[in-house]
């Protein structure tokens, strides 16, 4: 089939009421267990990779496997960059031939977000590559950048609809109270439930979640059981998740809790086996661990079936 526009999933999605998951990778292990999920279920699935990976793995390498697991996968596949703080970055990616793109200038006076996403979008939609915006700022590592309490900003509804006007971006993602990492909340999780409606209102377009992980307590417990340290973790729970898609939340940000099954099928590997020096044997579970969490993400989100 090949590689599909953001755009063709996210309004599907919006229409039939459920979310769609955007899964971040940087290896071929995390990539199997993403793809093998998304077929069992039949679901549509986002590949995101940020400029982090990128500088990690190279953008050829990501490309090529994106599009080959796209290639003869049977459901609607998107190559996403996730993240994109560099005009240079998005340039990048669009000539790699993913089909979405997020220009990610957030961080910037709210005129200089509004004109250099004006751009992204103007060039984008010239070769049918869908946009993905942002208005505050998420707590935590967006990728490489560390944003302290005191930055962080949740998103003023009455902005982003002016902001979505004027851009003419695909998806919006709107900073209602979660954060990035596995460290998300401070007591009870809530997210602004009242402020995403306002923005739905607003916008009418698909929203996105960003530090949307669940950052399950098996798992957690699983990595420091084989020696890791990892403490104090808090992700979103599944009914706020579900109450979020509701109104109005069309795609689903998931990286922590891939990094955690991830690394945590590599400490057990390892603890187990202390002897094992085989890539092959230490790597090959990551497959299934991931995609065992992937398939429990797409549950949740009820976008089984929608492929």
């Amino acid at each position: 089939m090949g590689l599909v526009s953001l755009n063709r999933v996210l309004l599907k999605a919006k229409e039939q009421g459920y979310a769609v998951g955007a899964f971040n990778f940087v290896n071929m292990e995390a990539l199997q267990g993403i793809m093998d999920a998304a077929l069992e279920a039949h679901a549509p699935v986002i590949l995101q990779t940020t400029e982090g990976a990128i500088e990690y793995a190279g953008i050829g390498y990501l490309a090529a496997l994106a599009k080959t697991a796209a290639e003869t996968a049977g459901i609607d596949v998107v190559l996403h960059l996730d993240h994109g703080k560099h005009l240079e970055t998005v340039m990048l990616a669009i000539r790699h031939g993913y089909t979405s793109v997020m220009m990610d200038a957030s961080d910037k006076p709210y005129e200089e977000n509004l004109s250099a996403t004006k751009g992204v979008v103007r060039i984008a939609h010239m070769v049918d590559v869908s946009v993905e915006a942002e208005l505050g700022q998420l707590q935590g590592i967006e990728d490489k950048v560390k944003v302290g309490e005191a930055e962080a900003t949740l998103v003023d509804p009455d902005q982003a609809g002016t902001f979505v006007r004027e851009t003419g971006v695909d998806a919006f993602a709107p900073a209602i109270g979660t954060s990035h990492g596995a460290f998300k909340f401070k007591g009870t999780p809530r997210l602004d439930m009242e402020r995403l409606d306002r923005v739905a209102s607003l916008t009418r377009i698909p929203l996105v979640l960003h530090g949307a992980s669940s950052v399950p307590a098996d798992i957690v417990k699983k990595a420091n059981t084989y020696g890791a340290a990892i403490k104090g973790t808090a992700g979103v729970p599944d009914d706020i998740m579900k109450q979020a898609i509701k109104r109005g939340i069309c795609k689903v940000n998931t990286d922590t809790d891939l990094r955690l099954s991830f690394t945590a099928s590599i400490r057990e590997e390892l603890g187990k086996h202390p002897e094992e020096f085989d890539l092959r044997k230490i790597l090959g579970p990551t497959r299934q661990a991931v995609k065992a969490m992937v398939l429990n993400r797409i549950e949740v989100f009820g976008s089984a079936g929608k492929g």
